[in-house]
C-alpha cells in the first residue's frame, strides 16, 4: 500500500522560513523523480519543483531562488526548504512522483502552509 506523509507546514510571517518533508512507503520511490506540488486556496494544485533519482533539480519560476528541493534516500524522504515565504506562497502542499500517476493516483494529506502577519 502506497502511503505520502507530508509535514512541517504551519503559519509563518512574510520573509519566514519553514523545512517540509515527505515520507513515502509501499514503492520504491527512490527510483523515481519526485516533485511537490500545491493548492492555493480557490485555486487548482500546481507543480512547485522537482527532484530526480539523480538528484537533479527544477524549480517553478514563483519559486526559483527561493525554494531548495532535497531528497535522503535512506530515509525515503523528500524536503522542502522554503525561504522568504510570500503571503501567495499561503497553500496546500503535497508530494508525489514526477509527473503524476507513475505509481499510483494516491495523494497525502497534504500540509498546509500559511504565510501572514
Amino acid at each position: 500500500q502506497v502511503q505520502l506523509v507530508e509535514s512541517g507546514g504551519g503559519l509563518v510571517q512574510p520573509g519566514g522560513s519553514l523545512r517540509l518533508s515527505c515520507t513515502a512507503s509501499g514503492s520504491d520511490y527512490n527510483i523515481y523523480a519526485m516533485a511537490w506540488y500545491r493548492q492555493p486556496p480557490g485555486n487548482e494544485r500546481e507543480w512547485v519543483a522537482v527532484i530526480t533519482s539523480a538528484n537533479s533539480t527544477n524549480y517553478a519560476d514563483f519559486v526559483k531562488g527561493r525554494f531548495t528541493i532535497s531528497r535522503d534516500k535512506a530515509k525515503n524522504t523528500v524536503y522542502l526548504q522554503m525561504n522568504s515565504l510570500k503571503p501567495e506562497d499561503t497553500a496546500v502542499y503535497y508530494c508525489n512522483t514526477y509527473p503524476i500517476g507513475v505509481v499510483s493516483d494516491y495523494w497525502g494529506q497534504g500540509t498546509q502552509v500559511t504565510v501572514s502577519s
